[in-house]
């Protein structure tokens, strides 16, 4: 076992994976895997590898990409319902198609909107979408996740999850240098139960909590 916390769970860890010089260790409680944090790049580096990203809304693969949460998200509310992105980025097709779509949505990003009024506000339903693998804090992350959700209101995770039957080795995922969080199936069981969620789907990539 290590003696670094599960930044989830706070379950111990062991290491579970070298990959060149960084080391990710798997939790013995929600059996996440997640980065030792002596290998997080530095907030700089992080922010410089995040602008090489061509984030373009208008782009239909990208549109298309997102769609497993935008596609629930129009079945599941209604125009005048209030809607945040969390993690946005630089470019958003999520709020980009909502938006066209008539709905109300806002956004939030650590690095390109960052507006702390917005996370002041309620929120019927939340959209984080490939964000949540990039956690450093990830129980603190959802605590501000539970109290922006309105009563009877939804979070839509997209990430891909960790699965214990993968070949770590090759996975491609766990290879962007600012992928320091991957989800078990297990971990969003332990959310649910965590943040008194009443329900718990998973649906391909995307988790969807309800309240």
């Amino acid at each position: 076992m290590s003696n670094v916390a599960c930044p989830l769970c706070s379950g111990t860890s062991k290491t579970y994976y070298i990959h060149g010089q960084r080391e990710f260790l798997q939790c013995s409680l929600c059996l996440s895997v997640f980065l030792n944090p002596k290998d997080y790049l530095s907030v700089e580096a992080e922010l410089a590898h995040y602008n090489m990203h061509n984030n373009d809304p208008e782009d239909v693969r990208y549109q298309n990409f997102v769609r497993p949460i935008v596609n629930p998200i129009l079945a599941d509310f209604k125009p005048e319902d209030k809607g945040l992105d969390f993690g946005s980025g630089s470019g958003s097709p999520i709020v980009k198609l909502l938006t066209d779509a008539g709905y109300n949505i806002s956004q939030y990003d650590l690095f390109y909107h960052n507006h702390p009024e917005v996370l002041q506000q309620q929120y019927d339903y939340i959209a984080c979408s490939e964000t949540a693998e990039h956690f450093k804090e990830a129980h603190k992350e959802f605590t501000v996740f539970r109290k922006l959700l309105k009563p009877g209101g939804r979070l839509y995770v997209m990430t891909l999850r960790f699965d214990p039957n993968i070949d770590f080795g090759t996975w491609f995922y766990k290879t962007d240098p600012t992928h320091v969080f991957l989800y078990s199936d297990e971990a969003f069981e332990w959310i649910r139960e965590e943040f008194d969620f009443k329900s718990v789907e998973l649906n391909g990539r995307v988790a969807v909590l309800g309240l």
